[in-house]
């Protein structure tokens, strides 16, 4: 029986969304925040499947738990599927997300805006992977940022099902639809095929 999961993060507001998701199993979740400092992979993967796989495995080597990493990311059609891989990274690591708004605003112009949020997730245990999906959620990007909920390009991504920016979707509601909630669902229902009911 699987007692314990680590989630790889750092980042409080990916712990906040992921966490209900996976409440009422009977396992144990943890943080990096409740180990050790262990040193961050290099994401060099030109896929949210290959950054997710890297993480999963480098973390579950580092600290000897089964690991449940992710990679997520916007991607914009026609910016060439850009930023992507380096939605965190992009325009330097130290760019706020208003610069970074008002650059693909720019970019784009007039220009076609349909986009979508990606998640891939993977969860490892020694240097094998035990599962891993990817989930996307597709709409387009507004034409300026709104709402405080959410984090990240969320201001910027409006989701025609709800009329709205994901920025401006409460937590409940965002736990429904979100690319990140769905590959979280898909873990869930992997553990409860594989280790058992919920409590």
């Amino acid at each position: 029986m699987l007692e314990r999961l680590l989630i790889a993060t750092t980042n409080p507001n990916k712990v906040r969304e992921i966490r209900p998701l996976l409440a009422d199993l009977s396992i144990e979740l943890i943080t990096l925040a409740d180990r050790p400092p262990v040193p961050e992979p290099e994401e060099t993967g030109d896929t949210f499947w290959e950054n997710a796989r890297i993480k999963a495995l480098a973390y579950a080597r580092a600290t000897g738990e089964i690991a449940i990493a992710e990679d997520s990311g916007l991607s914009i059609d026609a910016l060439g599927g850009e930023p992507g891989v380096h939605s965190a990274r992009f325009l330097g690591a130290g760019t706020s997300y208003p610069a970074r708004f008002a650059e693909i605003f720019r970019r784009l112009g007039s220009l076609p805006r349909d986009a979508r949020f990606s998640t891939a997730l993977a969860v490892a245990r020694g240097s094998e992977i035990l599962f891993e999906t990817e989930t996307a959620i597709e709409g387009r990007i507004a034409d300026r940022a709104a709402g405080a909920h959410g984090f990240g390009y969320d201001p910027i991504f409006w989701y025609p099902p709800f009329h709205c920016t994901t920025g401006q979707l409460a937590d409940d509601d965002k736990a429904v639809v979100s690319h990140r909630a769905r590959a979280f669902r898909d873990l869930r229902r992997w553990l409860l095929l594989t280790h058992g009911p919920a409590i």
